[in-house]
């Protein structure tokens, strides 16, 4: 396959960023992006140029930290799906291809595709545990947790904090992440000791990092890997008004 790429190159975080052309004519289907990425880079690094900057680890879709804007749709258009798994089979031999990093103030770009998520670290640090001593783990049914309580904290759960909803609202909204965290440990009992101070320190972090408010816009839910139902932020609200009341 032949593919165009149209890539965001950035050198530092206060320089001024444009978009760079490049082809690659030995692109398979079988490869995932982030192959085809690094094809990329053994060709500019064979040519004396700069590779291109881009975030990845696990490359299983758990980590989270590959996002990217494809084509303008977070981790690009297919559902349910890390850029890290979607795979050069979903587009056709001579297609041209725009890659950028997350659009958001409160995700600054360090270089190229790679941007600054610690405004998550400061949100979760600012609440998302439990700190409680809940000893070991208990034995089964001991702690009877209702069944759609459990799969909805599972839900829930699989976030992977990589900030796709962030980068696909049009507020850049950090409020299904949030959500997806204070919501889990709403609904478990070794959640409720610091439920109500939990929901207001991570929702005032969250304000503090510069994201915008939700307006209920949706692309969250659209884009995010996991599925995570915007049902989350409809219990965050809840959760908050509790709170403070």
């Amino acid at each position: 396959m032949k593919i165009n790429l149209k890539i965001w190159r950035q050198a530092k975080p206060k320089h001024k960023g444009q978009f760079a052309v490049y082809t690659l004519d030995n692109v398979y289907p079988e490869m995932s992006f982030l192959e085809m990425l690094d094809v990329l880079n053994e060709q500019l690094i064979v040519s004396n140029q700069e590779p291109v900057e881009f975030d990845s680890d696990c490359r299983e879709g758990i980590c989270g930290s590959c996002g990217l804007m494809v084509n303008g749709i977070a981790h690009g258009k297919q559902q349910l799906t890390a850029v890290c798994q979607l795979h050069m089979r979903s587009f056709n031999d001579g297609d041209t291809i725009i890659v950028e990093p997350w659009r958001a103030k409160a995700f600054p770009v360090i270089k190229d595709l790679v941007v600054d998520r610690s405004a998550f670290d400061r949100i979760m640090a600012a609440g998302g545990y439990v700190s409680v001593n809940t000893g070991a783990a208990p034995d089964a049914n001991s702690l009877p947790v209702a069944k759609p309580n459990s799969d909805r904290a599972f839900d829930y759960a699989a976030c992977i904090g990589c900030g796709a909803c962030v980068a696909s609202c049009p507020n850049a909204s950090a409020s299904l992440f949030t959500a997806a965290k204070i919501s889990h440990l709403a609904l478990l009992p070794q959640g409720h000791p610091e439920r109500q101070q939990r929901v207001l320190n991570m929702t005032e972090q969250m304000a503090e990092e510069g994201f915008g408010d939700c307006s209920n816009h949706g692309e969250c839910q659209a884009v995010c890997p996991k599925g995570i139902s915007i049902d989350a932020i409809s219990a965050m609200r809840r959760e908050y008004i509790n709170a403070q009341f």
